[in-house]
């Protein structure tokens, strides 16, 4: 990994984790309805379905090499069916949840930083998966099925 991308990361969390901490910490102030708020109880049903996106899929991925293999394999079925990277939709859904959970300035900047970071990541992997795999599925797209 180039050195750059790890600073690049370090960079992108410690400024993430210090604008919520900062707003969490100085401007939050939940009511106990917050709770029953329909922004919270959808965020939350958002957050825990794109964590089970996620898992899912990087359980596939991680289950298609088997014990000492060291090539690439095209994986199948589930959501991988339509798209190609449904590992980084569950993420973005994720955030999505966790932006609508908490409805402040710093959890929606760090969704659309989310977004701009995991979107061409994820075109960048459909492109390779496609010049990688004559056999690649046409109709797959990158990250929104139908759509992209």
């Amino acid at each position: 990994m180039p050195l750059i991308i790890m600073l690049s990361g370090i960079f992108f969390n410690l400024v993430n984790t210090g604008l919520l901490g900062y707003y969490f910490m100085h401007f939050a102030n939940y009511e106990m309805s917050w709770l029953t708020d329909w922004r919270f109880i959808s965020g939350i049903i958002l957050f825990v379905c794109g964590l089970w996106i996620n898992w899912k899929a990087d359980a596939i991925l991680i289950g298609l090499r088997k014990p000492g293999e060291t090539g690439y394999t095209i994986p199948v079925g589930w959501l991988f069916r339509y798209i190609s990277c449904p590992n980084l939709l569950g993420e973005m859904i994720e955030w999505a949840g966790f932006a609508l959970l908490s409805w402040n300035m710093p959890a929606l900047a760090f969704f659309t930083w989310t977004l701009a970071n995991l979107v061409p990541r994820a075109l960048a992997h459909h492109r390779w998966y496609k010049n990688k795999f004559a056999d690649y599925p046409a109709s797959r797209k990158a990250i929104i099925p139908y759509v992209c």
